[in-house]
């Protein structure tokens, strides 16, 4: 069973400005939980578009959302082609919404034949979408040491990345390294001791690294978030929900030049580029769980949710 806990459920679904017949996408509908709280705040003239491309999700989320299957529509696939599926496969201009919660589902943790988790025995998969030919078993024996070595250090954030790497290129020499326990076990060795201590489990950064890698998470939160500014109607909001610095860093940039695209020297006395501003940024500084969410939902600590509005 899918199941998952929403994080910002509330600030999401009031930062959206839902109106009761406009049209909402949520790019990473998940269990359904936030796609919930917007069909049940839609009419009949309202519609709901919901994209996964687990889909494990989608079943999930199909009964989920039965008591409104009249004004939602789910589809199979990756937030990255919103704007064709929207306007040619749906033939919809534009929407009024759209909701993107990135990261990994509890439910991708939690079952372990997925590969997500350094804790639990499974093949070495990670892939959110399972038709996608890439799994974290080409990355991990297939890379080049010194791609493995950037793809730990820029995802993962790992001080220990070159070593990590290196131990990971001797052990596949060996033998093909198969399993998640067995990549753990090896990331664990390449730690100094002193240094496994506190900070979590030694194997979180290169595993998330590694998952980020096989499912081109930032590639295509970079490459998609023009063109989802450009698809809101006036008025419209961009909600995204982000867990780690890489992603938010992304989103915060992104928003920053859709409010401010002028590249003109700052000694200017007026703009001469020609760029115009898409619209505006909701929130300065990004909304985070309060204090009774970070009690009850671990996976809250780390969420910031940001949100752009287009112009009008």
């Amino acid at each position: 069973m899918f199941v998952h806990k929403s994080v910002l459920f509330d600030e999401t679904i009031e930062a959206l400005a839902i109106r009761p017949d406009g049209i909402y996408v949520d790019g990473t509908l998940g269990g359904g939980g936030h796609s919930f709280g917007i069909a049940q705040r839609l009419t009949e003239g309202g519609r709901l578009i919901g994209i996964d491309r687990d889909e494990d999700a989608i079943a999930a989320a199909t009964e989920r959302l039965r008591p409104y299957a009249d004004r939602v529509t789910l589809i199979r696939g990756n937030y990255e082609d919103t704007v064709r599926i929207v306007k040619e496969d749906l033939g919809i201009p534009g929407i009024d919404g759209m909701l993107l919660d990135l990261g990994v589902s509890s439910y991708q943790f939690d079952e372990a034949e997925r590969g997500f988790s350094y804790r639990e025995e499974a093949p070495l998969d990670m892939r959110m979408d399972r038709r996608d030919e890439k799994s974290a078993y080409e990355v991990v024996n297939g890379y080049p040491e010194n791609e493995l070595y950037r793809i730990i250090r820029d995802y993962g954030e790992d001080r220990f990345a070159k070593n990590i790497a290196k131990h990971i290129a001797a052990e596949r020499a060996k033998n093909p390294i198969r399993t998640t326990t067995e990549l753990s076990e090896i990331i664990k060795q390449a730690i100094p001791a002193r240094c496994r201590e506190g900070g979590g489990h030694p194997a979180k950064r290169t595993f998330q690294a590694i998952r980020i890698e096989v499912n081109r998470e930032l590639d295509i939160l970079r490459d998609s978030l023009e063109g989802l500014i450009d698809l809101l109607n006036p008025g419209g909001r961009l909600c995204i929900i982000t867990f780690h610095s890489l992603e938010d860093r992304i989103v915060k940039s992104a928003f920053r030049k859709a409010e401010d695209p002028c590249i003109c020297p700052p000694d200017f006395p007026v703009c001469v580029c020609g760029r115009k501003s898409k619209g505006k940024i909701i929130t300065r500084k990004p909304i985070v769980s309060g204090e009774q969410e970070l009690r009850e939902n671990p996976r809250a600590h780390s969420a910031k949710l940001r949100v752009f509005e287009k112009q009008g």
